[in-house]
């Protein structure tokens, strides 16, 4: 893939992650993010890739337009948003937005997740998980292969999956409710996107609470419940309890996956995953 020269003087900084810088442009019309200097080419280039393909499907996300450098690192850049605030953002400073916001959301989700997404250039969520078990070298040829079975007994599907889906992934500028963070898009069953949704409201302290979503655990707890109310279409909390135990071995398996990616596979396993791994 080709990347263009920038010149970051016509930039101004914005943003600092984890792993990039994010600019805007100084004619307010495109957003840049530089990743830190060795940042993988194939990680910039996979996203980018990923990122194209959504908007080329027709969904609600920033226009993706470029792959730069500026000489020493490498980026993208986008369409920059105007006037844009995260949903969670505004009920962090709107706490009656809570519930017309988490049933927004719900709406937006599950018209996401009919929609058949391109299965020739975007990854099955599987075969995703797949390669992240099989590189975790602290698992056992019998828990891998337990895991493994388990993630191949549970539906596949061809439709839309984020990959990352949490209420802080999108973001609106007032006239349109746009996806960020698509990254790790891909297609597979729902219950991968709502796992990781119901993990991430549910099992989180109030620090990276806060640090995330600008939120309490109590809130986001509430606002799980009110998405998957609407989102399922019951006001039934028996039922609700019934599909949030119904969602448990994805969570699982996506709970082993992310230690594995956290610690490199090579650290000993820990006794609680071992007991997780024995219960999926």
């Amino acid at each position: 893939m080709k990347y263009e020269k920038i010149n970051l003087e016509d930039y101004i900084l914005t943003g600092e992650g984890g792993t990039a810088l994010s600019y805007d442009s100084k004619d307010g019309k495109r957003l840049l993010k530089l990743f830190n200097k060795g940042y993988d080419m194939g990680s910039v280039e996979r996203e980018f890739g990923v990122n194209m393909t959504v908007f080329q499907m027709g969904l609600p996300t920033p226009r993706p337009f470029r792959l730069v450098t500026d000489g020493e690192r490498f980026g993208t850049e986008y369409e920059l948003i105007r006037n844009k605030r995260s949903f969670t953002r505004i009920i962090s400073q709107e706490p009656e937005q809570l519930e017309p916001l988490s049933r927004l959301f719900a709406r937006l989700a599950k018209e996401l997740h009919t929609k058949q997404a391109d299965t020739a250039k975007l990854p099955d969520e599987r075969e995703f998980y797949k390669a992240g078990i099989m590189a975790i070298e602290s698992l056992t040829d019998a828990q891998r292969d337990k895991v493994l079975t388990r993630l191949y007994n549970l539906p596949s599907a061809t439709t839309c999956l984020h990959g990352d889906l949490h209420i802080g992934n999108i973001i609106t500028d007032g006239a349109r409710n746009l996806w960020i963070d698509v990254g790790e898009f891909g297609y597979g069953a729902p219950q991968w996107d709502l796992s990781m949704l119901y993990y991430a409201t549910n099992f989180i302290g109030p620090e990276r609470a806060d640090n995330i979503f600008h939120l309490t655990p109590d809130t986001l707890k509430k606002h799980w419940l009110l998405f998957a109310k609407e989102y399922f279409g019951t006001e039934n909390e028996d039922e609700i309890h019934a599909i949030e135990r119904s969602l448990m071995p994805y969570a699982l398996i996506k709970v082993i996956f992310s230690w594995g990616k956290i610690t490199g596979g090579k650290t000993p396993m820990t006794d609680g995953l071992a007991a997780m791994i024995d219960t999926i």
